[in-house]
């Protein structure tokens, strides 16, 4: 069923007719300037629209809502310990204060109404098709080149496709009431040469990685125009998600396997 557009006045009803559980992936992102426009625009469809779907799903008799927020709504870095879902938000940029937003409307929903809210905070999730900087990550990897990032210790949680499908389900098919924020992200937190390596293993290469001096390689990448990048690469977004524990969610893949196999390209799930 198409709806068009999402935002504040999207017309809903009709798509939840005799629905039960609503899973809200959509949302605009890779607006790539955090300006006053970027926000207006994030505002409508992330907030707004959030807003608008929740309460016509309330209205409508669901019994369940669950909203895919970001772990960007905790902050951009990590350093002395994972973040939480029970950690103060702190969101940094236009697209993570808009995902913030709408978590305090799905929640205010949810204690104004009989509909039970859910939401879950993913780091940046990949899979086949995937966009941003994981793309051009698999770019590198995928490139002939010994690439000079063995020097990097920051660690970055990812989220596979396949992990995050299996914590939904197991949040969709939990028998209690769950009225509280989940986050959600691969077992371990790699950093970038290793996420690079476990890619080429994939594609059956070596890792083909040298170590450079970390302020050698910030300031390559600066002169090159890519300063964003090197804080990418330097910066540590460690995240926990232990308390999926109350919903026996295990991850299905190891971090390094799903790199792995998003390497391979699709496979025919129909095939023996």
């Amino acid at each position: 069923m198409v709806v068009g557009d999402i935002g504040r006045s999207t017309e809903w009803r009709p798509a939840l007719a005799s629905v039960d559980t609503v899973i809200h992936l959509a949302a605009r992102a890779h607006v790539l300037h955090d300006t006053d426009e970027a926000s207006a625009l994030y505002e409508e469809t992330n907030a707004l629209g959030t807003l608008c779907l929740a309460k016509t799903a309330a209205e409508s008799g669901v019994r369940r809502f669950i909203y895919l927020s970001s772990v960007k709504v905790n902050g951009e870095e990590t350093s002395d310990r994972a973040y939480t879902a029970a950690d103060e938000p702190c969101p940094r940029d236009a697209y993570a204060r808009s995902k913030w937003r709408a978590e305090l409307h799905v929640r205010e929903l949810g204690a104004a109404t009989h509909m039970e809210t859910v939401i879950v905070r993913p780091p940046l999730v990949y899979g086949p098709g995937v966009q941003g900087n994981m793309a051009r990550l698999a770019e590198l990897a995928r490139s002939p080149y010994p690439l000079p990032l063995a020097s990097l210790k920051a660690k970055r949680s990812l989220l596979s496709l396949d992990n995050l499908v299996e914590a939904i389900a197991k949040v969709l098919d939990a028998p209690s009431e769950l009225k509280r924020p989940f986050i959600v992200a691969d077992p371990e937190a790699l950093t970038i040469g290793e996420m690079i390596m476990a890619m080429r293993h994939g594609l059956g290469r070596r890792g083909g990685l040298f170590p450079v001096p970390n302020p050698v390689l910030k300031a390559a990448l600066q002169a090159l125009g890519h300063a964003e990048t090197y804080r990418l690469f330097a910066g540590s977004l460690v995240a926990d998600s232990s308390a999926l524990g109350q919903v026996n969610w295990q991850p299905a893949m190891s971090t390094r396997d799903a790199l792995a196999v998003l390497m391979q390209g699709p496979k025919d799930r129909n095939a023996p």
